[in-house]
């Protein structure tokens, strides 16, 4: 087999214009007379053009090491340029056509993929260059090569700059490869959470492109067995559902996950279990998770303390099966408390809020307030018994002169 091994001075773009040429074995000398007059004009998007031409000649007739040192040297024409412009536009072209046929070797094209990426310094073009990967990623089946640079996608966003319409394919791009991973929920959810909140301050009609994806953001959330809490009701993408025709019941579903307890859920599931099923929710499920949120609606009581008779009933369980969905959502680490097995009373210390919005804020706000005035008496009380104090050790001095 032919291997690529440039020994000579020669430039290394024409070296590799004719090495392919010569592997498909035509018209060798015409390609290189070219290929050296686009080195010497500076044409540098031409040479890519015609580099490209060539290379995709030979994919798959020689060895993934040989490709990958010529992808090398046409990636490295984005270097040349001295306009930013004209180096997207070669990324642009580039990477279409590494892009061109996912399914061979995808593994190296994406490679191939973020070297290109690595030699870019203009920051959209570096972008382009991430979104043809993703799609090359998904096409070609390997995602998994991929998904680790999601963990970075903060920083990448400060360093793009991009703007919203990019922002919202980015983050619906990345939900959508993380969504059919169970290990990946989360992520998943998080990322659709983003590309919701990008709608917020739009006019109805662009808003309403996000229907379909704020349904699916509650479904999501409704079937994932570890989330308990979510702020969707608060985004407008979301709260545009409530009146939907189409949308309405999804809605609905999701306040009684966030607002209700069984009960609500029992009476909804009742009238429109052929809608759940549509959605590919299972209604055992859907009443672990309610009996959960349940618990935790009974646990945000001023009190503090659930009788287990109560816990019995809104969550529709036996007698001694209380005491296990207690554990249940302290595993969950949905509730901290302790279990009056004498008093059959639950003492709880702290809850997670099912929803955060306006009204856990103004909650909190009391709680902080009402925290720093017990706060300000007790060094207050201290202050004045540090003067008592000194004040009497003073008189005991005069006494003893």
């Amino acid at each position: 087999m032919t291997t690529v091994v440039p020994t000579s001075e020669e430039d290394p773009a024409l070296f590799v214009v004719r090495f392919t040429s010569e592997v498909v074995e035509s018209q060798v000398k015409r390609l290189c007379i070219e290929a050296q007059e686009c080195i010497v004009m500076g044409r540098w998007l031409d040479l890519a053009s015609l580099m490209l031409t060539s290379a995709d000649l030979i994919f798959s007739k020689v060895s993934d090491k040989d490709l990958e040192c010529i992808f090398t040297v046409i990636c490295n024409l984005v270097t040349k340029p001295e306009s930013l412009d004209e180096s997207l536009e070669m990324a642009k072209l580039i990477s279409t056509k590494i892009t061109q046929q996912p399914n061979e070797k995808p593994a190296l094209r994406l490679k191939i993929m973020f070297n290109l990426y690595n030699l870019l310094e203009n920051p959209y073009s570096r972008f382009f260059v991430y979104m043809k990967a993703l799609d090359l990623a998904v096409n070609g089946k390997v995602s998994e090569h991929i998904i680790s640079s999601f963990k970075k996608m903060d920083d990448f966003l400060r360093e793009w700059n991009i703007g919203i319409q990019d922002q919202r394919k980015l983050f619906l791009t990345i939900s959508n490869i993380l969504k059919d991973s169970k290990s990946s929920a989360k992520d998943s959810f998080k990322f659709l959470t983003k590309y919701l909140a990008t709608f917020s301050g739009e006019d109805a009609l662009t808003m309403g492109e996000a229907k379909e994806e704020a349904a699916r953001t509650i479904i999501e959330f409704v079937k994932a067995p570890d989330m308990f809490q979510c702020d969707l009701v608060d985004m407008p993408a979301v709260a545009q559902l409530e009146k939907d025709a189409k949308y309405a019941l999804v809605y609905q579903l999701l306040l009684i996950f966030l607002t209700q307890r069984l009960d609500a859920y029992l009476d909804f599931q009742a009238a429109n279990s052929t809608l759940l099923k549509s959605y590919g929710l299972v209604h055992e499920d859907c009443i672990t998770k309610m009996r959960l949120m349940s618990l935790v609606d009974l646990a945000s009581s001023e009190s503090g303390q659930i009788s287990y008779e109560l816990i019995k009933d809104t969550l529709r369980i036996n007698d001694d099966e209380v005491e296990m969905w207690v554990v249940k959502a302290i595993t969950a680490k949905l509730i901290d408390c302790k279990m009056d097995q004498m008093n059959q009373t639950v003492i709880v210390s702290r809850c997670t809020e099912r929803m955060f919005g306006e009204h856990q804020w103004q909650t909190l706000r009391t709680k902080l307030a009402t925290w720093r005035g017990n706060i300000a008496n007790v060094i207050s009380t201290i202050q004045a018994n540090k003067i008592t104090e000194d004040g009497t050790q003073a008189m005991q001095g005069l006494t003893i002169r």
